[in-house]
């Protein structure tokens, strides 16, 4: 969601400042902006509707924009409209204090009526009224900057990451976080803040850590972090680096389809990456023993990372033989059902921030019940607090709608699963040599992907006259209908729903009309037969149907075939099909790929 990036320099700060909103821009958001100073003299606040091209021309219009320190937003709307006026940074009443905030302060509605003065508020954001309340206690308390900053730390509840800039302190460059990701970028004569490593890349690749309920104390040449009781925190840096191919489009038009054409390589990534020097695939030994020591396993996600979880399940069962659960974080967190004695917690998010997965495992935390974090991004919330984390290996995934790290989410669990069960003796694990399959899905994969010719078609014969449509299938199958649907509905803004085929007799049939479009995907030896009977009933009804079949399964006039692979590894490919044409879906309606309306790449808030 919402990207912050702060800096305080001895040099000129605006090119990187910007640089890093562009680099955040993935998030997803609707407006952004900058305030910009220099040694207390000359200041900037810049903001705009839309995105950083648009900030840019306002830059040009304001002219020569330069300063050594400074504080940038992308914002995602919560509170208020997408308007200028709830833009970031937020200036306080008096013009004293300056702040950009990601996160939602859920008890703001009480603390503005009871402290604030109603004609201070210029537009609807919970971020307003939190400048105007620092410059409160300020004014009226004679606090300094710090002081009054913690008082109102104190007050808040909810989630938060700000960057705040006291005008009367030109030398200094303020930060606090609770709950939203921040880090501390440390750089040669200069350091800076961020909620995305990504944003600084370029300019340093040492970063330092923000546990919740810290105040960070920047200035150009020195770091403090202190916790809100003034006690100082000492903290190791780490570095971030990543190849500056990974992020570039290079000869692709979007990223979307860079990180579906990805997919085969980071399978042959993710073997190479667990496999040791005697070529067997390996798990840290500690995550193997709790996992053997738990009676239960429990898959906390969201979205597409749920989808996962769904073929996660299936992978664990079969190969480890440990029962699996599989729970929507914003579900589980505040309903939380009935536990094993001996629970095991897998959190599965690209971005390792995803603020409805983390108060889970907060929670899960306070139990002291082992967890581990898979996700893309090591370093950040989930990957810090999670007993284990094991890394995805699919380098930045930029495009809002997650392609390959579902497929890498899938492949890693995989891995785990066998190496579980090859641990417990389980025969079904000790007959499937996992690295060889998954090198041989990666194989297929890249077959698939080079024939990509019928999809614009397929999308403009089923797709181009309706509001509608299904994926349908059982089994595994049905698990990527749902993550197909998905796809479908993120970038394309059709309605669509995935359907265990066997339930549309159940009531859902009534809706299928004269051309209402229904996808089949048929990969499981055990019903194959059973979804083409359900196929064959929606037709009947007048659907128009495309049946995505694996190759040992196909009949004569089947639309699109799948390269053969071990049946857990089906979901591998056919989700290719599903993310195609949604991406083919999205282009011939015109719709950003990478950027649909209203969503958000990092989700950092309930």
């Amino acid at each position: 969601m919402c990207g912050i990036v702060g800096l305080i320099s001895k040099t000129d700060i605006v090119d990187g400042l910007v640089n890093g909103l562009e680099k955040l821009e993935y998030r997803g958001y609707d407006s952004a902006g900058i305030f910009v100073d220099s040694n207390g003299t000359k200041d900037y606040l810049i903001k705009t509707k839309g995105g950083i091209k648009e900030l840019k021309s306002e830059m040009m219009t304001t002219g020569n924009v330069r300063g050594t320190r400074g504080i940038g937003h992308t914002r995602w709307a919560t509170h208020g409209f997408p308007t200028k006026e709830n833009a970031h940074p937020h200036v306080s009443y008096d013009g004293r204090f300056v702040l950009v905030h990601n996160g939602v302060i859920e008890n703001f509605q009480m603390i503005q009526s009871d402290l604030l003065q109603t004609d201070w508020m210029q537009g609807q954001t919970d971020t307003e009224m939190i400048v105007h309340l620092i410059a409160k206690f300020a004014q009226e308390d004679h606090l300094s900057a710090k002081e009054a900053f913690l008082k109102v730390l104190a007050m808040i509840e909810g989630s938060y990451a700000f960057a705040l800039i006291d005008r009367l302190e030109p030398e200094v460059l303020y930060g606090a976080k609770n709950k939203s990701p921040l880090l501390v970028a440390i750089g040669d004569q200069f350091n800076g803040l961020c909620s995305d490593a990504l944003a600084m890349t370029g300019l340093t690749q040492e970063f330092m850590e923000i546990k919740d309920k810290e105040l960070i104390i920047a200035t150009k040449d020195t770091v403090t972090i202190e916790n809100y009781e003034g006690h100082h925190q000492s903290r190791k840096s780490f570095e971030f680096s990543t190849g500056s191919n990974e992020i570039e489009l290079g000869s692709y038009d979007c990223y979307m389809m860079k990180e579906i054409e990805e997919q085969p390589a980071v399978m042959r990534k993710i073997v190479s990456a667990y496999t040791t020097e005697n070529g067997q695939v390996a798990i840290d030994e500690r995550i193997i023993s709790s996992l053997l020591a738990s009676d239960r396993i429990y898959i906390i996600a969201c979205g597409t990372s749920w989808h996962a979880g769904l073929i996660g399940k299936n992978l664990l069962e079969k190969l480890a033989e440990i029962p699996t659960e599989v729970h929507l974080s914003s579900e589980f967190g505040y309903h939380t059902p009935l536990l094993s004695e001996k629970p095991f917690f897998i959190y599965l998010s690209q971005s390792g921030e995803t603020a409805d997965s983390r108060q889970v495992l907060v929670q899960t935390n306070k139990w002291a019940y082992p967890s581990l974090t898979i996700t893309n991004v090591l370093g950040s919330t989930l990957s810090r607090e999670a007993s284990f984390t094991l890394p995805l290996y699919a380098g930045p995934e930029i495009a809002v709608a997650s392609t390959k790290a579902y497929t890498a989410q899938i492949a890693v669990l995989s891995i785990l699963a066998s190496v579980v069960g090859r641990a417990k003796k389980i025969m079904a694990a000790e007959t499937f040599d996992v690295a060889s399959e998954l090198s041989l899905a990666a194989h297929q994969m890249d077959t698939l992907l080079t024939k990509q010719g019928k999809y614009q078609d397929l999308v403009e014969k089923m797709l181009k006259q309706t509001r509608n449509a299904f994926f349908i299938g059982r089994g595994a199958d049905y698990s990527v209908s749902l993550e197909g649907a998905l796809k479908l509905k993120e970038i394309s803004y059709l309605q669509c729903e995935g359907f265990a085929s066997g339930e549309l007799k159940h009531g859902t049939i009534a809706l299928i009309e004269e051309r209402t479009p229904v996808f089949a995907l048929i990969t499981g030896q055990s019903t194959h037969l059973q979804t083409r009977s359900n196929l064959k009933e929606v037709e009947s009804r007048g659907a128009a149907t495309c049946a995505i079949v694996m190759e040992d399964l196909a009949q004569e006039g089947d639309d699109i075939i799948l390269p053969k692979v071990h049946e857990l590894f089906t979901p591998l490919m056919s989700v290719l099909p599903t993310q195609l044409i949604a991406y083919y879906t999205a282009l011939m309606k015109g719709n950003n790929v990478d950027k649909p309306r209203n969503l958000a790449k990092s989700v950092t808030v309930e």
